[in-house]
């Protein structure tokens, strides 16, 4: 009978994996001698019965018994001492997701070659695979002495995801700490050394231990880019002395990426002037660098500083003329056409805003673009088909769905229509009801909406799940001192805020509100002050205003107020304030 196609095919790759094998050229089934192997070159003796093991091993693995073949190389392996075999044992279990045994046969052949560093390695990754952390120290340090110079660069700073997935965090920073420890000293691998024990450490929560590593990788290496990075990151994290430690590392103009990135950490925490800043020191120093063009332009337009903004967006389009990459180029004239919209849209010129958005050509786009579109047709007063246009775009996967929602959400906030704003946030929160950001932005919109009970229940929930989130905190002591409720538990809350994100001006002008509600006129002047200066915005305006209305400094107030007026001429806040006290600009 014929061999079945399938079985020929198997002993076919079987003869050509033994044939090929290195240590197995043959002439009439004898090993050639004529010429020595250098030394380095494993030499295995084959014979016909290790032939027949390895030869029974391919065919057993292919053949859909991995088990057998596992068993049959893995001899072969020990008789030969050879570490390809051993290597091939060990693929074989992991291709079969038998990881204790693929660590039985790495660990064999470690035994047999104490030496090889790919044994070495092999042993490594399948213990920290397999989340056996406490037994990967000696591996590690192994592995780091056998690399070269450059590699064991690149080894250090792949350590947090070597290391990533270990349910146990601290021992593995513990563990990663005790392998690197001879390389903390060294000029150029101590400071990669330590930024990876620093993002052990913050993965493990600790994040004053995550702060001191970086400080130690700072002293090696002034100019540390991984340190710098790790500083960022520990300021996305609200660790206060993490700011300084970025500053001290921002003196040179020739790190334009250090700047931008120090830009996007102030952006994610709403601190926009100093965000601002960060780039215009970009396009004063490196103007060629699209990326601060665009942050800055958006950031004058969010100030309606439209003259600004437009100069910016032309400079961005420049920029972006005389880039090399195409798809850099096409990426980022997208982001320029939306930003040239938004800026006709401000001006009131619809249609200059539609031409914008129609050379957008980019499909990944299309989001944006149709988000904008839906923006104009609500300024013209065609809010059902703006919404009709979102409900309508395509959404083939959960996150879609989430951006059009939150499209929509937005689009109704902007319009001021909050009670229909709060029912798309419902259907949002419903499809991921334990992110703690669409629950705040949930409760925000019940305020809106006057549910005062709800939302300080909705924050209540966020500050369970998340202690360290420092809007929900501010929020909820705000909308006390509002309301003029509770007013030392207000301030509690609102200092708590403070605490977590320090020199947060909204959260300054927050304090500064609570004081006044509690009679404490200076203080609140002081903090209101504090809060306008970083961040001349409206409503900070308006209650720095009414405190020196109060204190009958009028004149001040006055000025104060009317450069508010100039920020948000529409401003609801401001428009109440003036309303009530009787003040007229």
């Amino acid at each position: 009978m014929a061999l079945p196609h399938s079985f020929r095919n198997a002993v076919l790759v079987a003869v050509a994996a033994v044939v090929a094998h290195p240590a197995l050229a043959q002439t009439g089934g004898r090993a050639r001698t004529a010429e020595p192997p250098p030394p380095s070159v494993e030499r295995s003796a084959l014979d016909a019965e290790l032939f027949y093991e390895i030869f029974l091993g391919e065919i057993s693995t292919r053949s859909g018994d991995p088990g057998a073949g596992y068993a049959f190389i893995l001899e072969a392996a020990r008789r030969s001492g050879d570490g390809r075999l051993y290597q091939r044992a060990a693929d074989i279990a992991l291709q079969s997701r038998s990881g204790e045994y693929a660590l039985a046969a790495a660990r064999a052949w470690k035994d047999a070659l104490p030496e090889s560093r790919e044994a070495n390695r092999y042993v490594l990754q399948i213990l920290i695979a397999l989340n056996r952390i406490g037994e990967t120290q000696d591996l590690l340090r192994q592995e780091l002495t056998q690399s070269p110079p450059k590699s064991r660069i690149t080894l250090l700073a792949t350590l947090p995801q070597m290391y990533g997935r270990a349910s146990d965090k601290p021992l593995a920073a513990k563990v990663v700490e005790s392998a690197v420890s001879g390389e903390l000293a060294h000029p150029a691998h101590g400071p990669v050394a330590w930024t990876s024990i620093g993002r052990l450490r913050l993965a493990a929560g600790d994040k004053q231990g995550a702060l001191a590593a970086a400080r130690k990788a700072q002293e090696l290496d002034k100019a540390s880019e991984s340190a710098a990075q790790l500083a960022l990151e520990l300021l996305d994290e609200n660790v206060a002395d993490a700011e300084a430690l970025v500053s001290q590392m921002l003196s040179s103009p020739n790190e334009p990426e250090l700047h931008l990135a120090y830009a996007r950490a102030l952006l994610g925490l709403q601190r926009y002037s100093e965000a601002a800043r960060q780039a215009e020191f970009v396009t004063r120093n490196n103007p060629d660098v699209p990326e601060a063009w665009l942050i800055q332009a958006t950031l004058q337009l969010e100030d309606n500083r439209i003259p600004e903004a437009e100069t910016s967006a032309k400079r961005l389009m420049e920029t972006l003329a005389g880039a090399t990459n195409a798809d850099v180029r096409q990426r980022g004239l997208t982001q320029a056409y939306l930003l040239q919209a938004r800026i006709a849209e401000k001006k009131g010129d619809f249609a200059a805003a539609e031409s914008w958005l129609g050379r957008i050509d980019n499909v990944s786009e299309v989001f944006s673009a149709q988000s904008r579109r839906a923006s104009l047709l609500a300024r013209q007063g065609k809010i059902a088909q703006a919404r009709e246009l979102l409900r309508t775009l395509p959404a083939s996967t959960e996150q879609d769905r989430r951006m059009k929602l939150m499209a929509e959400v937005q689009l109704l906030r902007d319009l001021r229509l909050y009670g229909e704003a709060y029912k798309v946030q419902v259907e949002l929160v419903a499809l991921s009801p334990t992110d703690t950001e669409l629950v705040y932005d949930q409760a925000m919109l019940a305020e809106k909406t006057g549910q005062v009970e709800l939302m300080e229940q909705l924050l209540r929930q966020v500050i369970a799940r998340k202690p360290d989130h420092h809007h929900a905190y501010n929020a909820l002591g705000y909308s006390l001192a509002e309301r003029g409720l509770r007013l030392p538990e207000a301030r509690q809350l609102i200092v708590k805020a403070l605490e977590l994100a320090p020199g947060d001006p909204f959260i300054t002008d927050s304090l500064g509100w609570v004081e006044f509600r509690m009679g404490n006129k200076a203080e609140a002047k002081r903090h209101l002050e504090a809060a306008y200066a970083k961040r001349p915005d409206v409503e900070i305006a308006a209650h720095l205003g009414e405190v020196l209305w109060s204190l009958g400094d009028r004149e001040a107030a006055l000025r104060i107020w009317r450069e508010g007026q100039r920020l948000a001429p529409d401003n609801g806040v401001l428009k109440e304030t003036l309303q009530r006290l009787g003040a007229k600009l």
